[in-house]
């Protein structure tokens, strides 16, 4: 394959860098010490077509190929992690299932509004407290009601929840369990019955909301079901294997910034005389980032390239993901490394990438799953 962009990608990558530029970037260090999402950025988002990167243009998305979907979040990495996670789940998460395999009054319903930046986001609910990387143990159940969905049970780590419209819910559909027992169903969260907990106090990310959220007797229409009943794993699956992409490009974004932000700072510090961008040690470091950065992209773009092309890419996505997600926390502890002490000051961005950092080895997929997941297919 071809890794060069085409032209129409790199006036993409320009545009959007110019856009978390001007309205994410300078606004990161607020948004992670107030724990608010950026709202004004992402309204203006909109118009760009950061709000609908997976959802067709007749239902008003972009319809961006995977690779552009991958340079946005890259960018939005780059500017803040917090506002590219949320940004993220909305589209790879709360967006993508509807997409792939909703109905067309499913769509027409609930993906323009979500893409306009008029209303909410969108969000999918998957982790339980039992059930994380093993979705075999999603205990919140399903029970049809005449015309109804009948939700109970109870949601962890649910990104967006507070600023959503819905939460796709993957639920029990089939108590007697098996690979066909999971459905994936449309929740607004104005549902009577849906409780959203307050924001989840993070490590990092802060500016991105996280939240459990509980059912009880939570009821929507039957047609809220996402394609067939029993097809809810296999929908996650695939819904996953695109957020891999997504949250590899975020961790070359972070990687990114905090790699520019040593160099910067190696060039101005000055010790025994001399920057300290003439240290061999300090070097090195600069050099294994640009190495790894250069080496994690490709990767990233090789997995949506596979995907663009409609070929499999779930071990090009695991790859990608472990070794962009691996790379970003060495990159941005090497970035603290060089600022020495300074470089532990939140008065530096460099603290706060390596905190936003460090959660995407864990969300989407434990760096452990992506080994599994990789291994079974070389094996």
């Amino acid at each position: 394959m071809n890794f060069e962009l085409t032209e129409e990608q790199r006036m993409w990558r320009d545009a959007v860098h110019d856009f978390v530029a001007r309205e994410v970037k300078p606004q990161a260090r607020q948004v992670d010490e107030e724990a608010q999402f950026n709202w004004p950025a992402a309204r203006k988002m909109a118009s760009l077509g950061l709000l609908g990167l997976n959802i067709p243009e007749e239902y008003g998305g972009a319809g961006v190929d995977a690779i552009s979907a991958a340079i946005a979040m890259e960018e939005l990495g780059w500017g803040c992690g917090s506002t590219a996670l949320a940004i993220a789940a909305h589209n790879g998460l709360g967006t993508t299932p509807i997409a792939l395999f909703g109905s067309d009054e499913q769509k027409q319903r609930w993906l323009p509004a979500v893409a306009s930046g008029q209303g909410k986001l969108g969000a999918l609910a998957l982790t339980e407290s039992g059930a994380g990387s093993d979705l075999q143990g999603v205990r919140t159940r399903a029970e049809q009601q005449g015309d109804e969905w009948v939700l109970n049970g109870a949601k962890m780590w649910c990104t967006n929840a507070s600023i959503a419209d819905y939460i796709i819910t993957l639920a029990r559909t089939d108590p007697q369990g098996g690979s066909k027992s999971l459905s994936m169903i449309i929740t607004p969260t104005d549902a009577p019955g849906l409780h959203i907990g307050a924001p989840e106090k993070k490590m990092g990310l802060k500016g991105s909301p996280t939240h459990a959220v509980t059912y009880e007797n939570v009821r929507v229409p039957a047609d809220y079901l996402i394609g067939q009943e029993g097809h809810g794993m296999r929908q996650t699956l695939i819904t996953l294997d695109g957020g891999r992409i997504s949250i590899g490009a975020i961790s070359v974004g972070l990687a990114q910034a905090a790699y520019e932000e040593a160099l910067q700072y190696a060039r101005q510090r000055q010790a025994f005389g001399q920057p300290i961008a003439n240290f061999q040690a300090i070097q090195w470091m600069l050099a294994d980032a640009a190495t790894e950065i250069h080496a994690a992209r490709l990767m990233i773009y090789q997995a949506a390239w596979l995907k663009d092309q409609g070929r499999s890419y779930t071990q090009a996505a695991s790859m990608a993901k472990l070794f962009a997600t691996e790379m970003a926390e060495r990159v941005c502890r090497n970035a603290i490394q060089i600022h020495g002490g300074y470089g532990y000051s939140s008065e530096y961005p460099v603290e706060r990438m390596y905190r936003d950092a460090r959660l995407m080895t864990i969300g989407e997929g434990t760096s452990e799953v992506q080994r599994m997941v990789i291994a079974r297919s070389v094996i």
